[in-house]
């Protein structure tokens, strides 16, 4: 059995003072925007509730889907390297960057070098030999962790992400491999790669590629962040339906636009062509901070998910499959919602 936790979009506050020619790009925009939205409705005392949550039940390993930062400011990458070191040595820790992470140009090079422990592959692997590199992959037990990358820096009112060819064969082959060896594998991503999965401005740009990956090479599960909401989406593998599971920001408070600081634990047993998962999803209510199951699902070796056609949705050409929803697990706003891509 193999455990896992699935935290993403923390953006640690609080945000240090910026020097003036810092601002003097898009980062006058997201300085804005912290202020008036934000610096109020996210707080690290959800994210330490739910990080002590996730340090009682003591996973295997854990993984982080990116938007670590705010602005991409020099002041925020070391702070953001300690709290990953509180989280765990890097071995049992595994990152990915957001768009966040890449806010202007020269920000992801930065986050590279000082999270390098986190965002490496396993010392000796020839697809990523011990040094930051998209994608790279770490085998833990029955697992592989793959870590894309969709974070590249954009123009102002823009979060896009960006998944090239390059990026497309290496994950492909890294997929077949990890097969090959009858591992369960995790695919880690920032953006969601669902066709239409969000907003224009949003987006991720080339997840025709990335989806042809996962159709071309199999995988067991994909896990994003981004959108700030709960979610599970199925894309084509080569061996059936892969679920994607997307997790509200870990440092959001209660009762705002959107739901408060949750993670996902997964439990991941079996043997390919036989495998198990199942998801647990935990989280805040209320402003007590106590974390609490919101919600459970099997993804792998349970009853399949109720499907019902979304009438407002098409077949995509992209992706093969068809656009569908099913019921969210819970019912109430915030909860798990389902869809078919």
């Amino acid at each position: 059995m193999f455990t896992l936790a699935h935290l993403s979009d923390p953006h640690l506050g609080p945000l240090p003072d910026p020097q003036f020619l810092e601002l003097a790009s898009k980062r006058v925009v997201g300085y804005v925007n912290w202020h008036r939205n934000r610096a109020v409705k996210l707080a690290n005392s959800a994210l330490d509730a739910l990080v002590n949550d996730i340090h009682a039940r003591s996973p295997d390993h854990i993984v982080v889907t990116g938007d670590l930062v705010n602005l991409s400011l020099a002041g925020e990458m070391g702070p953001a390297a300690k709290w990953l070191g509180t989280l765990g040595p890097p071995d049992q820790v595994s990152v990915v960057p957001g768009n966040h992470d890449a806010y202007v140009p020269g920000a992801l090079g930065r986050a590279r070098r000082i999270w390098a422990a986190h965002i490496s592959g396993d010392p000796g692997d020839h697809h990523s030999p011990g040094r930051p590199h998209f994608p790279y992959i770490r085998r833990r037990d029955c697992a592989a962790i793959i870590g894309a990358s969709s974070a590249k820096a954009t123009a102002p009112f823009l979060a896009t992400g960006h998944f090239d060819t390059h990026q497309q064969l290496l994950l492909t082959e890294m997929l077949q491999a990890a097969g090959h060896h009858g591992l369960f594998r995790i695919v880690l991503i920032h953006h969601p790669p669902g066709h239409k999965s969000t907003s224009w401005h949003k987006r991720l740009i080339g997840a025709s590629r990335f989806r042809a990956a996962i159709a071309e090479g199999g995988a067991e599960l994909v896990l994003h962040g981004h959108t700030h909401k709960p979610s599970i989406a199925w894309l084509n593998g080569r061996d059936g339906l892969v679920p994607v599971v997307g997790v509200p920001s870990a440092s959001a408070m209660p009762h705002g636009r959107n739901p408060a600081a949750r993670y996902n634990h997964f439990t991941i047993a079996g043997e390919p062509g036989a495998w198990t998962c199942r998801l647990e999803e935990r989280g805040l209510v209320d402003r007590s901070m106590v974390v609490e199951t919101i919600a459970a699902v099997d993804l792998h070796g349970g009853s399949a998910p109720e499907l019902h056609p979304a009438p407002d949705q098409r077949t995509s050409g992209q992706s093969g499959a068809t656009s569908a929803e099913t019921k969210p697990s819970r019912r109430g706003s915030g909860t798990i919602s389902t869809a078919r891509r």
